[in-house]
Parts: structure tokens; sequence; C-alpha cells
């Protein structure tokens, strides 16, 4: 799937949420916070079993999570300060809901396998900036040695989420239980694409 590697094609849905927060002068800053309340909030709804609650929730906190960086933008004032800090919201948020939706619904193995494997597959990137560098960097947003490789990163996850939370709410045999499954063993083939990338690619020793 890769949605990553299609992100300039979905802008323009998140785009004008954005550009209204911008217009309402909300600091990109306070939205990346609001991205990570409204995340670890929709965890505690999924931990109730309010199902229509917690995928809404998620849902705005994914608009949020895309929009603090259009309000950075559109204000002039990307900051490194504001492209670390969403990278740490982003994990904060993956690891709370899909450790809190794999414990609840799937077990606690799921429950740590999910969370380890969405983990890995985003943390390979930056070890790849720090043993092989990047193709480009422009302001915060960087083009690497990884682009569009990984069929089911973050995107497809929270898609996932969604579609399995309505079928879970709709008692359907297959509901969250075998989503998170689902997404673990995706996420996990996936990291294992992005390694045979780098052996293919770059197995040979520094001084070759």
């Amino acid at each position: 799937m890769n949605l990553t590697g299609k992100k300039e094609y979905f802008e323009k849905f998140y785009t004008p949420f954005g550009v209204l927060l911008y217009k309402l002068h909300f600091p990109a800053n306070f939205v990346t916070l609001l991205s990570l309340l409204v995340g670890t909030a929709s965890a505690l709804a999924y931990k109730s079993e309010n199902l229509l609650l917690g995928m809404s929730l998620l849902i705005i906190s994914g608009i949020l999570d895309l929009s603090d960086g259009v309000v950075a933008r559109l204000s002039g004032k990307p900051t490194k300060f504001g492209a670390i800090f969403d990278w740490v919201t982003d994990k904060w948020i993956d690891g709370v809901i899909l450790g809190t939706v794999g414990y609840f619904y799937a077990g606690p193995f799921w429950a740590i396998l999910v969370v380890n494997t969405s983990m890995l597959h985003s943390f390979i990137k930056p070890v790849v900036y720090a043993e092989i560098g990047y193709l480009v960097k422009i302001k915060g947003k960087i083009r690497d040695p990884l682009e569009n490789i990984g069929f089911f990163g973050r995107p497809e996850t929270y898609i996932f989420l969604v579609i399995f939370t309505i079928l879970e709410k709709f008692n359907t045999q297959i509901g969250l239980n075998y989503g998170i499954k689902l997404i673990a063993l995706l996420t996990l083939f996936s990291l294992f694409q992005r390694i045979g990338y780098l052996y293919k690619n770059f197995a040979k020793s520094y001084d070759e």
C-alpha cells in the first residue's frame, strides 16, 4: 500500500483544516500537543470500550498530527524542536493506542508485538539517517534511502484500526482482536521488507 508515499495527494484533504488552525492563531507546537492529548484520550476510550468515541478521537488526533506541519509552514516558523516534538508525539500516540487496544482486545503478547513492530518500523529510519545519510532535508522533512520502502506503515495502521473498530462495534466475528493481530503481522513483514532492501543495497562494508 504505502500511503506515506502518496502524502502529496492526500494533502488537499487535511490542508484546509491546517489553514483554519493557522487563521485561529494556533501555534504549531500547540497543535502537536493537542494531537498527543486527543490520541491519549482515544486510548482511554478504547480501554473503556467506548468504541465510537475512541475511533473519533483517533481520527481527530491524526488530522491534528497532519495539520501541525501546515500551520508551521504557513507561519513561516518551522523549527528543529517542532520536528523533534512531532516525532516523539507520533511515537507516544502509536505506543499508547496500539498498546491499549492490543492489551484489552487481543492480549498481552499481541500488545507487545504490535507496539514493538510499529516502533522498529519507524525507528529504523533515524538509524538509516545516522549510518547511511539521507537524500535531502527541507524544513524538517527528510527524503531518505527508505523513501517508499515498506508496504504497511502508520497511515495503513490507523486505517485498519478504524475499519476493525467499526467491525467490532457491529459485533462481527472479525473485530479488533483480529485487527491488532493483522496489523502486527503486516507491520512485521513490512519491517522485513525494509531490512531486506537495506541489506541488498548497503551490505558492503564501510571501506568498499
